[in-house]
């Protein structure tokens, strides 16, 4: 089954901590969104470094990912000068590596959604230059 919207890591802690501010708004989202979602493996890696000191909270990812609830997006040696393209362009507002391979997958695999709590960023920036993306949850805390 493809995904048809994107998991970025701070939506994805959110929803692991009842101690996130944003967990309530995360927890409603994410039970109203169609599974799998998908992400890359550089948002992966912050996620995991979020929780790195943590062996409880890397267990509750480990478990989140074993559910099936997330694909992983391939990001290939091809596309990074279209990542490197990427993180110029938003130079006024940096883009960071991770959230690149997010755009990235959005173009490749015409998705417009994002499940984030990185509402600032995602506003910004557009999927191949032009589409806005839907962000899930819509409001903030």
């Amino acid at each position: 089954m493809a995904a048809n919207c994107l998991a970025d890591t701070g939506a994805i802690l959110a929803y692991l901590d009842r101690q996130d501010p944003w967990h309530k708004l995360c927890r409603d989202a994410f039970s109203q969104l169609r599974l799998p979602l998908l992400t890359s493996t550089a948002v992966l890696a912050e996620v995991f470094h979020m929780v790195s000191n943590k062996r409880v909270e890397q267990g509750a990812v480990w478990s989140f990912l074993r559910s099936g609830s997330i694909l992983l997006g391939t990001i290939a040696a091809e596309d990074l000068p279209h990542l490197h393209m990427l993180m110029a362009r938003y130079g006024d507002h940096p883009m960071d590596f991770a959230d690149a391979t997010l755009v990235r997958l959005a173009e490749r695999e015409s998705i417009t959604r994002v499940f984030t709590v990185d509402h600032a960023d995602f506003e910004t920036y557009r999927i191949e230059g032009r589409r806005r993306f839907t962000i899930v949850p819509a409001t903030r805390p």
